[in-house]
C-alpha cells in the first residue's frame, strides 16, 4: 500500500503518467497524503536538473531560473498556480463565504489572482536566480527541498479542517489521518535538513537559518489555511494549493538568505 501511496500521490500532484487503479486511488483518499512530500521533492529535483543543465551549458541564471520554473508549472499542469489565483479572486473578491467559494469556481482569472500568482512567481524567480548564481548545484537542491517542505503543509492541513464542499476532488479525498500528515511534515523537515548536510558540492547551509526557514514557510502556510478555513468553513483543492505556493515561495526565500549566511563562493 505504501508504494500504491506514491503512484497515487504522483496522479494527484503532476501530470506525470502514473498507472493506477483510480478507483483504489478515491478509496486510499488522504490517507496518501504522507506521500506528497516525496512527489514534491521529485518534481523540485526533475526541475532543478533543467535549472542545474542550463547553467552549466553557459545560460544566465536568471534565465535559466525561468525556464526551470516553467518545467515545474508544465509537470504539475499549474496546479497549483491555478489554486493560489482562484483563492486569491475568492478570498478576496467577496465576503460571504458561498459567493467566495463561487467565484473560485470560476476558470477566469481576476485582478486579485493576477496579483497573487504575479507576486508568487516572482519571488519564485528571483529566489532561484540567486541561488542558481551562487552554485548552481545550489538552485537545484532548493528546488528539489522546497518542493517537499512546500507539499507537506499542504498534507499537514488535510488533517485539520474537513472539506468546505460536499463535491469536488478535495471532498473525495477526505480529511487525513494525524499520522500521515505528521509523516509528511517530517519528510519535510529532511528534506529541508539535508541542505545542511556536509558533502554537498555547494557547501552545508547554516542549521539555524534553513531551520527558521522551514518553520517560517509552514507557519505562512499555517495562517494562510487558517484564515482561508475560517472564511469558508473548511479547506478546497484551491485551498492547498494556494497554500504550497506560499511555503514554497518563502522557503526559497529564505534560502537566500542561508546562501548568505554561509558565504558561498
Amino acid at each position: 500500500m505504501r508504494v500504491f501511496d506514491l503512484a497515487a500521490a504522483l496522479a494527484l500532484l503532476s501530470r506525470l503518467p502514473a498507472p493506477i487503479d483510480h478507483a483504489q486511488v478515491a478509496r486510499r483518499g488522504a490517507r496518501a497524503a504522507w506521500a506528497y512530500p516525496v512527489i514534491g521533492l521529485l518534481l523540485g529535483a526533475l526541475s532543478g536538473a533543467v535549472l542545474l543543465a542550463l547553467c552549466r551549458a553557459g545560460v544566465a541564471p536568471a534565465v535559466a531560473a525561468a525556464l526551470a520554473l516553467g518545467v515545474s508549472i508544465l509537470l504539475t499542469g499549474a496546479l497549483h498556480e491555478d489554486g493560489l489565483a482562484d483563492c486569491a479572486d475568492g478570498l478576496g473578491g467577496a465576503a460571504e463565504r458561498d459567493r467566495a467559494l463561487e467565484i473560485m469556481r470560476d476558470s477566469r482569472v481576476g485582478a486579485f489572482g493576477a496579483s497573487a500568482l504575479l507576486i508568487s512567481l516572482l519571488t519564485r524567480w528571483s529566489a532561484l536566480s540567486f541561488l542558481a548564481d551562487q552554485a548552481p548545484a545550489l538552485g537545484l537542491a532548493a528546488m528539489a527541498s522546497a518542493g517537499a517542505v512546500s507539499r507537506s503543509a499542504m498534507s499537514g492541513a488535510l488533517t485539520l479542517s474537513p472539506s468546505a464542499r460536499a463535491e469536488g476532488l478535495a471532498a473525495s479525498q477526505g480529511k487525513a489521518p494525524v499520522w500521515s500528515g505528521g509523516l509528511a511534515v517530517l519528510l519535510g523537515a529532511l528534506a529541508a535538513a539535508a541542505l545542511c548536510g556536509p558533502g554537498a558540492s555547494f557547501g552545508a547551509l547554516p542549521f539555524h537559518v534553513v531551520g527558521w526557514g522551514w518553520l517560517l514557510a509552514l507557519a505562512a502556510a499555517g495562517a494562510f489555511y487558517f484564515y482561508a478555513f475560517r472564511r469558508l468553513g473548511g479547506h478546497t483543492g484551491d485551498v492547498l494549493g494556494g497554500g504550497q505556493q506560499i511555503a514554497e515561495g518563502v522557503f526559497l526565500a529564505a534560502l537566500t538568505a542561508a546562501a548568505t549566511a554561509s558565504q558561498l563562493p
